[in-house]
């Protein structure tokens, strides 16, 4: 978990209320997890339905705002304002909306939790409310995680969730959902539904859950092709083709792209090796080894080749100069194509 994230939820636990929290940043899913944190353990629920108020950036000025937030609490200690999607409102940060907010800021009430959502967007650091707020309120912005921290959450959320995973299954919950921690806490969540406390979650269970065959999937497919295996990648392209409804194709070619784009970045690091890999793509141990050896396999000619012929692959999937050639012809043609 995000160590700002931690601190902020550890004295929320303890009920250390600040006045303010201003949450911005790439990485939504701590935003939501303390915003949701606070609307749900701030109040009692008695408490909320005179002193607690969502309200949305789009449709909210900062007066407006500070009007609710100056208002003092009815037959409570506290009362709770949270502005979604902040990063709307009209006037916050040109400088009538900023000077009224930071002279807020300078006079909290302190019986008033105020907290602004700032979704995929951050205050401006430049101007005087994004140098100052860090200063007089909460305020952290969180970023997107790299894929070589996705192990560490999957294994940190599965552990508070009291269970235990293996690291095959967490290898394959990273690969497959990706750096979404809004999903992949989504999937963790539905992983151990009904399971009882203390359960193994092996890879097994996580591609019996996410739908994937052990032996007919994206990713398997991606390993023949790191190989060049053209009898392996043939069968695994022909299980596709006959079930595009569990294995839709323009998904998977993604995951190609995906891949091909890493592993060009990997061909012009300064360390090849497994280890200079993961420092410099930022990915994990385990999948650092699948591209240490297609590095073996593929020039950075042949890379930058095969990306084109990605590309192409997805239009045509998309109805782009596709001509009569079906999904699965299209998925053929590209997999032999980048293994020649």
């Amino acid at each position: 978990m995000d160590s700002s994230a931690k601190k902020i939820l550890a004295d929320l636990k303890a009920r250390k209320w600040e006045p303010v929290y201003i949450l911005q940043g790439e990485e939504t899913y701590y935003i939501d997890l303390i915003s949701s944190y606070i609307e749900q353990n701030v109040l009692t629920d008695s408490e909320r339905s005179f002193n607690q108020m969502i309200l949305y950036g789009r449709d909210t000025l900062t007066h407006t705002m500070l009007t609710h937030a100056r208002r003092y609490p009815m037959m409570a200690e506290k009362q709770v304002i949270i502005v979604r999607e902040a990063q709307d409102m009209p006037d916050l940060q040109k400088e009538s909306g900023s000077k009224l907010f930071l002279n807020y800021l300078e006079n909290v009430v302190p019986s008033t939790v105020l907290v602004l959502c700032f979704m995929h967007k951050s205050l401006d650091k430049r101007k005087e409310l994004g140098k100052k707020a860090g200063k007089l309120a909460v305020s952290v912005s969180f970023k997107k995680m790299y894929d070589n921290q996705l192990p560490d959450f999957v294994r940190e959320y599965v552990k508070s969730a009291g269970f235990i995973i293996t690291e095959g299954g967490v290898n394959i919950l990273c690969e497959y959902v990706g750096t979404n921690l809004s999903r992949l806490a989504n999937e963790i969540d539905k992983l151990v539904s009904g399971k009882e406390k203390g359960t193994k979650i092996d890879e097994m269970i996580v591609m019996s859950h996410v739908g994937i065959s052990r032996e007919y999937n994206i990713f398997e497919l991606q390993k023949a092709i790191v190989n060049r295996d053209p009898v392996t990648a043939a069968k695994i392209v022909n299980y596709f083709e006959a079930n595009t409804r569990k294995n839709p194709l323009i998904p998977a070619v993604a995951y190609l792209f995906s891949f091909f784009s890493k592993l060009l970045g990997a061909s012009m690091a300064n360390d090849t090796s497994e280890r200079g890999l993961v420092s410099e793509l930022k990915i994990s141990p385990f999948m650092a080894k699948d591209y240490s050896r297609a590095l073996r396999n593929y020039s950075t000619d042949k890379i930058i080749s095969s990306i084109s012929l990605i590309k192409n692959a997805d239009l045509k999937l998309k109805g782009v100069n596709a001509g009569s050639a079906d999904e699965g012809q299209v998925l053929k043609e590209l997999v032999t194509q980048v293994m020649i």
